[in-house]
């Protein structure tokens, strides 16, 4: 187990998940304390790193492409505030964060993750029902159906729409932009019977962001719907569990040793000391051919080994 506590919030890695709760803390990101604890299955991690400081230093996890709706809908425009992926690092806790990043990085190779594009979604994005007030208007969300209620900042031609309510099985595309400079940003469904041209200000489909605290909350009303539309894969959404199944006993009943259970007690047929074998002469295979240097063949080795 890997842990580090710091007042911006906590990372834990138990060598399957990462998990990462904001601070509590007065300077912690409102989008962040929204969005709550994530548990980030390592199939959906691309990469860590710490980048040292002066003052401090920064941790940050980097997902695969198309893994967190989340990610999916904001495209890199989160500011580092508000973003869950990374971590504030106090200097007396940089050993502490070179450790997790160790951690992390043996179990990505030893398990032999790739880097590449998720044909489905391995977080299941924010929790509903969630609604957020900014802008032009108020947007929520229960899961099935989305609504658009109107505030005194809207324009009368918009208003005068009235609320609009309709199902996540009529958007084909959800856009979150953030304000930048003068440029005021939004929150925009397009529906396949209501498309516009119009800009934000007057489209009954859209909330226009003007750039205040609560604004980034708008990408999670984003990231909750696009959670449940189709991947942009392509592919069948099937819902994949972000633990390991437990094993299968004799017969098709399930076994006793899931997620949470005794952590990896080798069944009685011997599957997981074989794999374990397995993986050790791959690693060797690996070493022999170059793509593994010898430091990165000894962690990874070092790393099977503490599973026997």
């Amino acid at each position: 187990m890997a842990e580090i506590m710091q007042k911006d919030g906590v990372w834990t890695f138990d060598g399957e998940t990462v998990r990462i709760v904001p601070g509590r803390e007065r300077g912690v990101h409102l989008m962040r304390q929204t969005l709550g604890e994530l548990a980030v299955p390592l199939a959906a991690v691309a990469g860590i790193a710490f980048e040292a400081g002066r003052k401090s230093g920064r941790l940050r996890l980097r997902l695969r492409e198309g893994s967190d709706p989340l990610l999916q809908v904001t495209r890199g425009q989160l500011p580092d505030a508000a973003d869950p992926y990374q971590l504030s690092v106090e200097p007396d806790r940089t050993g502490v964060a070179e450790y997790f990043v160790t951690e992390v990085r043996n179990a990505l190779l030893l398990e032999q993750i790739g880097n590449g594009p998720c044909d489905r979604y391995l977080l299941p994005g924010p929790a509903v029902p969630l609604s957020v007030g900014a802008g032009d208007g108020v947007a929520a969300f229960d899961g099935e159906t989305v609504r658009l209620e109107w505030n005194w900042k809207t324009e009368d031609a918009k208003k005068s729409a009235g609320t609009r309510v309709f199902s996540v099985s009529d958007v084909m595309s959800v856009v979150w932009q953030p304000s930048a400079g003068l440029e005021h940003g939004y929150l925009r469904f397009v529906l396949a019977n209501a498309s516009t041209q119009a800009p934000p200000k007057y489209d009954p489909y859209a909330v226009e962001l003007y750039g205040f605290k609560k604004d980034p909350l708008m990408a999670l009303i984003a990231a909750a719907v696009t959670a449940r539309m189709p991947h942009p894969s392509g592919a069948d959404q099937t819902p994949v569990a972000l633990s390991k199944p437990a094993d299968a006993a004799p017969g098709g009943a399930a076994g006793g040793g899931g997620a949470g259970g005794d952590g990896g007690q080798p069944g009685g047929d011997g599957n997981d000391h074989d794999t374990l074998l397995r993986r050790l002469r791959e690693l060797g295979e690996l070493h022999r051919e170059g793509i593994l240097t010898a430091e990165e063949f000894a962690a990874a080795k070092q790393a099977v080994l503490k599973r026997f």
